[in-house]
């Protein structure tokens, strides 16, 4: 993950100015470590939402699920975003999922 993902955070409401990461509850810098301290927490609430299904039928339980998945990570997971972050694959390519999702909202 290295060299995968920078985030677009002018503020830097959500990411650390000099590593670029998304702030974390354990105060990860480094992006290979973040990535696998993230994936291993995600797969285990995954086994969690698997057995607990959340039925989707609102914005509030995609929350609720983004909560349950990055709790363990991220202080401000399951809560509405006061910017649009968003992740900036390459020089010209963006996620934007999390622009049409800020879009919805």
């Amino acid at each position: 993950m290295s060299n995968s993902y920078k985030y677009i955070d002018p503020d830097y409401t959500y990411t650390d100015p000099k590593s670029g990461l998304l702030r974390n509850q354990q105060d990860i810098s480094d992006s290979d470590v973040l990535l696998f301290v993230e994936s291993s927490a995600v797969t285990k609430r995954l086994k969690e939402l698997y057995e607990n299904p959340i039925k989707i039928n609102g914005v509030e339980r995609l929350f609720e699920i983004h909560k349950l998945l990055f709790q363990d990570i991220y202080s401000w997971a399951g809560k509405k975003r006061n910017v649009a972050t968003t992740q900036k694959l390459n020089e010209k390519n963006y996620s934007l999922f999390l622009f049409g999702f800020y879009y919805f909202l």
